[in-house]
């Protein structure tokens, strides 16, 4: 997604609100890097969406929150499918 980056803020600021989605999911939804979704939305946006900004902002700060929670997640599922993975290899002997 190129173009005039003051539209790209408000068009990645909505997308975040509308979904209640991550600077990562968002980047990727885009085809962007997440620096560049960061700087759009904590730098941009407050100047050229002051009302969008509050609200784009709070689910940011949600996320963060639960960034650590959700990579504990991960990481149990990761280690879950692994365990199942060696059961099943074992069993094949």
């Amino acid at each position: 997604m190129k173009g005039q980056p003051n539209d790209r803020a408000v068009i990645l600021g909505q997308y975040i609100l509308e979904n209640n989605a991550t600077v990562r999911a968002t980047a990727k939804k885009f085809g962007i890097s997440k620096s560049t979704v960061h700087k759009d939305v904590s730098e941009r946006l407050p100047k050229i969406q002051p009302r969008l900004y509050p609200e784009v902002k709070k689910i940011l700060e949600t996320n963060k929150q639960e960034r650590h929670i959700r990579g504990g997640l991960a990481t149990k599922k990761k280690y879950e499918e692994m365990a199942k993975k060696n059961k099943k290899n074992c069993g094949n002997d």
